[in-house]
């Protein structure tokens, strides 16, 4: 037994439970063997006797030892040990287990679609610049409805959240994107990924089929099979998802899109795709989820209308999120669902995730009603539009090259990134991997494709990327996609 001390952070009487429960576990205190007296172990180990009961106690209590009056404390006959119990390091997987003991569907949400690979920054496709944001106004606000915060605003929540944040929310939404609405609709959750899931389990069994959009927002697609619904992609093409014959002998449960600007290639759904789109989850008796994640910066013409807004059946659910325009951590969002699913929306939201963080939707719900949520989307989309401008000016050299084949930029009209489309024969993860390697984070198109192998590209964040690091290494950019069709 090692030498027990003040160096270690835990108290003497853990530091000898932990000492002799793993001498147990190993073995090297076998079934049925005595332990030393209280008192001859106190001496032995130079601790008072109290700290050596308060440890052999708790070893009894939990079934590692067992005592007998009169007799002496032994170790229990049916302790686990390594390599034939659930406690120790040695122990074999049952028969079929997959390495690691993930199931099989944790093997592949392991590998499919690592976010380290598709979203870091700068130069990164999805990455916000939340360093602008009013922080000292925001802990103001926060720090206000805390003061005030009544006793069940420390409670979960069953309302679907807080009332003046979903009636904030849904002024701006009825305003700014057409979206057709009361605020009862209105489900605050913690973000996309968690509105997604609740579609998945509300509106889909396990195993039916999801047509998801090809290339694909990769954390769509994670949450999407991560609740076992099987994921059929659709191509993408300038005017959005395009379903064909092959698509419709895969009939949908649940259709996702991003139709006001595609991740990743930015292509904006055309009126004619989506009145199609809306026929075929009509005639399918599908669900369409609307994921309008960076609706709010729009370069160039208006501001385009929902999907929602265009649906007369009631079959699209819209989600939204406020980690573009004020901070990811904040891991606040918002679903639109139908009048008819509200009630069992807000349910099994309660029932599945305990939804709270009243104090903070409170302060949200401040921030937008005061005017500060407008401000702050003003200011970052002259910031943003600024950025956008010059990784534009940077790229130019390679847009300019002759023979009509060459580079051209998608998506550029909003959002916080474009795409960098390049003729086939490059290979966009070779140069993602050269850029790389001078610090510059980009992303293949090709890595975001779930089938098809016919696109390249780079998806090029300019969202966390300051205007100086635009101006500097922007040529860089320019300079090595030119190598790579040279």
């Amino acid at each position: 037994m090692h030498r027990l001390g003040s160096q270690d952070a835990l108290p003497l009487h853990r530091q000898l439970y932990e000492a002799l429960r793993r001498a147990v576990l190993d073995g090297k205190l076998a079934p049925g063997e005595r332990l030393p007296s209280s008192r001859d172990l106190a001496q032995d180990l130079q601790l008072s006797r109290n700290t050596v009961v308060a440890a052999i106690n708790q070893l009894t209590v939990e079934g590692y030892l067992s005592s007998h009056v009169g007799s002496g404390t032994y170790v229990h006959d049916n302790v686990p040990r390594a390599g034939r119990g659930s406690g120790g390091a040695r122990q074999h997987l049952p028969a079929g287990t997959p390495a690691g003991g993930l199931s099989a569907r944790g093997q592949t949400l392991s590998r499919q679609f690592c976010a380290r690979e598709l979203e870091v920054q700068p130069f990164t496709p999805g990455i916000a610049d939340f360093s602008a944001f009013p922080l000292a106004l925001w802990q103001r606000l926060q720090n206000k409805h805390w003061r005030m915060t009544y006793p069940d605003m420390l409670d979960y929540n069953a309302s679907g959240g807080y009332a003046p944040l979903r009636r904030a929310i849904t002024d701006y939404l009825r305003v700014f994107r057409s979206v057709h609405l009361d605020a009862d609709q209105v489900v605050i959750t913690t973000g996309t990924q968690q509105s997604l899931e609740l579609c998945a389990r509300l509106l889909a069994d396990h195993g039916d089929t999801v047509w998801v959009e090809d290339p694909a927002y990769w954390g769509a697609a994670k949450a999407l099979s991560a609740c076992g619904q099987r994921i059929h992609p659709v191509a993408v093409d300038d005017e959005g998802i395009c379903p064909g014959p092959a698509d419709e002998a895969q009939p949908p449960r649940l259709i996702y899109v991003t139709p006001s600007h595609q991740y990743p290639t930015g292509a904006v759904m055309s009126l004619a795709r989506r009145n199609q789109l809306l026929a075929t989850a009509r005639a399918h008796g599908a669900w369409v989820l609307e994921d309008d994640y960076d609706s709010e910066y729009r370069f160039s013409g208006p501001p385009l209308s929902s999907l929602q807004g265009l649906d007369p059946d009631g079959r699209v659910l819209y989600m939204g999120t406020f980690s573009k325009v004020l901070y990811p951590g904040l891991k606040l969002g918002y679903l639109v669902v139908p009048k008819a699913l509200a009630e069992a929306f807000r349910q099994a939201h309660y029932d599945l995730n305990r939804p709270g963080q009243m104090p903070t939707q409170a302060a949200l719900a401040e921030f937008i009603e005061m005017g500060h949520f407008a401000s702050a989307l003003r200011k970052a989309r002259q910031s943003y539009a600024e950025r956008r401008r010059c990784l534009l000016q940077a790229l130019q050299p390679v847009l300019d090259m002759p023979g009509g084949q060459g580079p051209f930029i998608s998506g550029a009209e909003q959002g916080l990134h474009l795409c960098l489309r390049l003729p086939a024969p490059v290979d966009d993860r070779a140069l993602a991997r050269q850029l790389a390697q001078q610090g510059l984070t980009v992303r293949p198109l090709s890595a975001y494709c779930l089938s098809r192998q016919d696109l390249r590209g780079l998806v090029i964040g300019y969202g966390y990327a300051p205007l100086a690091g635009i101006e500097r290494w922007g040529p860089a950019i320019a300079a090595a996609v030119r190598q790579a069709l040279d």
